[in-house]
């Protein structure tokens, strides 16, 4: 079963199209990768999936878990199982990491753990990444190195279990070490279910975790699928050679 399925999706800013009779399709459990010139559309798609309404869905329909999404709100949409990773996670002055993932999880999940069973599941995954926990009680972002800050995004989608990541550009902004901290998370949450769109322009992160296809995104379309080659070819030639 496709977890996502977008046909034809035209979407414009400002009445300026960014997609045009964009259609791809996400089996549940699978790792798609996309990739593309800056401006191609990339982020607008990972925008349109989780609901941003500064973007204007002018045709086309985008399917999660074989229903319709677009009237969704997108609180709506993460309490379905879609979680978006932002290229740069915003800071929240007051608000402590540990009281953001415990509401998220609390709004995300009909479970409720105890304080005692949250603390436990949360430090385990943290000395998983690497992360300090004395970090639990800092505001979430603030003053953060860039690798934190997407270790710390990796740490919420270990804690709230989605059904479909999006991972725009993760890897940017972060060191090797931390790269392969974040790779660790994403190959730790890999199952039959679970299915991961990850946007990226390098291919250092598909070096530690291992796609199930690769697509090459131009002026809002999908112009070419297929395997790591595509990954390959791209590093030697470039963008304008892939047909």
């Amino acid at each position: 079963m496709n977890i996502l399925e977008i046909r034809e999706l035209d979407v414009e800013v400002e009445r300026r199209p960014i997609l045009e009779d964009f259609s791809l399709s996400i089996p549940s459990g699978k790792i798609h990768v996309l990739m593309g010139k800056n401006g191609a559309g990339k982020s607008t798609l990972a925008n349109i999936i989780a609901g941003h309404p500064d973007f204007q869905v002018t045709g086309g329909e985008v399917l999660f878990d074989g229903r319709s999404i677009l009237h969704m709100s997108p609180d709506a949409r993460a309490r379905a199982g879609i979680f978006l990773s932002f290229q740069q996670p915003i800071e929240l002055p007051g608000v402590s990491v540990a009281n953001f993932i415990r509401e998220a999880l609390q709004a995300r999940s009909d479970v409720k753990l105890s304080a005692v069973e949250f603390y436990n599941q949360l430090y385990g995954y943290m000395d998983f990444l690497k992360l300090d926990r004395s970090i639990t009680s800092r505001s979430m972002n603030v003053g953060f190195s860039g690798g934190e800050r997407k270790r710390l995004e990796v740490l919420q989608m270990l804690m709230l279990k989605p059904k479909f990541i999006i991972l725009d550009e993760i890897d940017s902004g972060v060191d090797v070490d931390a790269l392969k901290l974040i790779a660790n998370g994403i190959n730790k949450m890999r199952d039959d279910i679970l299915s991961i769109l990850i946007i990226t322009h390098y291919r250092r992160l598909l070096d530690y975790v291992v796609p199930d296809a690769v697509h090459i995104m131009n002026h809002g379309k999908i112009v070419k699928s297929g395997g790591l080659e595509l990954v390959e070819q791209i590093e030697q030639t470039g963008y304008d050679d892939i047909r």
